[in-house]
């Protein structure tokens, strides 16, 4: 068994759907992650450990939001997280995977074809702009901007019925707080649906769900 694997054996759920899958797959996505590492730069969390926790158990340790819908867009993907590994989970629902710069989309690409993952399409188009001529139902993305810039991008999604779910960090409230008048403006609302705290002191994430007000 390999460094990535073992960790990954350590930090799941037990209770995670496909977790052998997972386990196996988002392995070796890291593994390409590390190896893409060597020539340009990715992401700068690349230790097994570190990666298990911030890269794949942070994706997937909400899930269950997200099972209940079938075509996801994943805005901002960079290495592919979170829509690979919730696409390992949830092999029943479609992804699609938009990131803007072309290195890391090619790579993404590869990834998905190398793990045969026939749900997951990779776009190289910033999400808003795919978002002009496709419709989805959810909406994701980790490291997205703030609250109040995203409105801005997905309202026009989200008045058209798809709705968001996007990681944050432990201070959203006053984010959400910040956001107010340009979610009003929008039509929008922003509400926390779940907190999490990772292991090893890797922080508290939260996740916000933006709606329709209507």
């Amino acid at each position: 068994m390999g460094l990535f694997e073992d960790q990954l054996h350590r930090v799941l759920p037990n209770d995670l759907p496909e977790r052998e899958t997972v386990i196996r797959k988002a392995a070796r996505h890291l593994e390409l992650i590390e190896e893409a590492n060597q020539h340009f730069n990715l992401t700068r969390i690349v230790g097994p450990r570190e990666a298990a926790v911030k890269h794949v158990l942070d994706s997937v340790l909400p899930w269950a939001h997200f099972s209940r819908f079938r075509l996801v867009l994943d805005a901002g993907t960079g290495a592919g997280f979170p829509g690979l590994p919730l696409a390992l989970v949830l092999p029943h629902i479609a992804f699609i995977l938009a990131e803007s710069t072309g290195k890391k989309a090619r790579f993404v690409e590869s990834a998905v074809l190398e793990l045969g993952l026939s749900n997951v399409t990779v776009v190289n188009q910033r999400a808003e702009d795919w978002l002009r001529t496709n419709r989805t139902d959810l909406i994701t993305g980790r490291a997205l901007a703030p609250l109040d810039r995203a409105c801005g991008f997905f309202a026009d999604a989200i008045r058209g019925g798809a709705r968001a779910l996007l990681y944050k960090g432990p201070d959203v409230e006053q984010e959400i707080t910040e956001a107010g008048a340009v979610a009003r403006k929008a039509k929008v609302v922003l509400r926390v649906v779940d907190r999490y705290d990772l292991p090893d002191d890797a922080g508290t994430r939260t996740l916000v769900e933006m709606a329709s007000a209507n």
